[in-house]
C-alpha cells in the first residue's frame, strides 16, 4: 500500500470532499471511485478518516492510502522561474499558457519537485501552490512546501491578510480610477482599478495600463470585472468583444505584486515581478 497526499486549495465557500476530492488522485477521477474509497476507509483528512461529506476549507492534508500498486509516473519536467526559496515556502513567475493544477500532467504543480528543493521540516509535503493564477495568466504564485505553512497562508488568503496587485491592458475610454463592485455568482466582489497610462490605438480606440488590486477572490473577478466595466482585458478570449479579440499574444493580465506574512518566521514579505515585454512594447518603460 502507498499513502499520497494533497493540500486542498479553495478560495470561495466550503466543499464537500466528495465534490472537491474529484480528481485530485491519479486512480480517483470519478466521483465514483472517490466514494468506494472512503467507504472502504482509505482516506483521512487531517489526520481523521473521512466521509463523503467531510467539508474542505482549504489548507487540509487528505491522504489517501492507495490500495493499488501504481506504477511511476514521469515527472513534469518544465522549467520555471523560481523568485524566492526557503525551507517553507517559494515563489515563482508563472507563465503564459499553463495550469497551476488539474488533472492535466502539463500543471505547475507537478513541476514543481524538479525546480524546488525539499524540505527538510518535519511536515514536508510536496510543494503545493496556495492559490491560483488563470490559464492564460502570467505572474507572482505563492508555493507552500510544508503543511503548516500551506494552512497558514490559506488562513491568510481566507483573512484578506494577503494583498495582491495585477497590471492589465484594457481597452477602450476608461475614467481614471474607480471601484467596481459588480457581484459575481451573486456574491459580493470588489476589485478597485487605477489607469497609470494611456495611448491611443487604431484597432482599439485606446488602450489602457491599469492597475488591478482585487479585494475579494472570485473566480476571474478581475477579467469578469472590466468586462462589465466595458473595459475588456486586452486578448480575453472568454469575457472579451469578439471583435476585439487580438490572436496570438496572449491575456494581458499580469501577477505584479504580494504581500504576506511568512508563516513561519511572520516576517512581512513583499515580491514585485516586473512587467512581461509585451507590455513595454505597448506602453513603453
Amino acid at each position: 500500500m502507498t499513502k499520497e497526499s494533497h493540500i486542498s486549495i479553495i478560495s470561495g465557500e466550503p466543499q464537500r470532499l466528495q465534490e472537491y476530492g474529484v480528481g485530485i488522485f491519479s486512480v480517483l477521477e470519478t466521483k465514483s471511485a472517490l466514494k468506494k474509497a472512503i467507504k472502504k476507509k482509505l482516506i483521512n483528512v487531517n489526520g481523521k478518516l473521512a466521509t463523503t461529506g467531510t467539508l474542505i476549507f482549504g489548507g487540509e492534508v487528505i491522504e489517501f492510502h492507495n490500495e493499488m500498486i501504481t506504477k511511476n509516473t514521469k515527472e513534469f519536467i518544465f522549467k520555471l522561474d523560481v523568485v524566492f526559496e526557503d525551507d517553507f515556502i517559494a515563489l515563482i513567475n508563472k507563465p503564459a499558457g499553463i495550469l497551476v493544477s488539474g488533472n492535466s500532467f502539463k500543471t505547475i504543480a507537478n513541476a514543481l519537485v524538479s525546480n524546488l528543493k525539499a524540505s527538510n521540516q518535519p511536515d514536508a509535503v510536496s510543494p503545493q501552490p496556495a492559490h491560483r493564477l488563470d490559464y492564460p495568466t502570467t505572474g507572482l504564485l505563492l508555493i507552500g512546501k510544508t503543511s503548516k505553512s500551506i494552512r497558514d497562508l490559506n488562513n491568510q488568503f481566507k483573512n484578506k491578510e494577503i494583498h495582491k496587485t495585477y497590471f492589465s491592458a484594457a481597452i477602450g475610454s476608461m475614467k481614471k480610477d474607480g471601484v467596481i463592485t459588480y457581484p459575481i455568482d451573486g456574491k459580493e466582489s470588489i476589485s478597485e482599478f487605477e489607469v497609470l497610462k494611456t495611448v491611443p490605438s487604431k484597432r482599439f480606440k485606446y488602450l489602457n495600463l491599469v492597475k488591478l488590486t482585487p479585494k475579494t477572490g472570485r473566480r476571474h473577478q478581475l477579467r469578469k470585472h472590466l468586462s462589465e466595466l466595458g473595459n475588456p482585458i486586452l486578448g480575453d478570449r472568454e469575457y472579451g468583444i469578439e471583435s476585439l479579440i487580438l490572436k496570438g499574444k496572449g491575456l494581458y493580465l499580469h501577477a505584479y505584486s504580494i504581500d504576506f506574512t511568512h508563516p513561519f518566521t511572520k516576517e512581512k514579505m513583499v515580491f514585485q515581478q516586473e512587467l512581461p515585454s509585451k507590455f513595454s512594447k505597448m506602453f513603453g518603460d
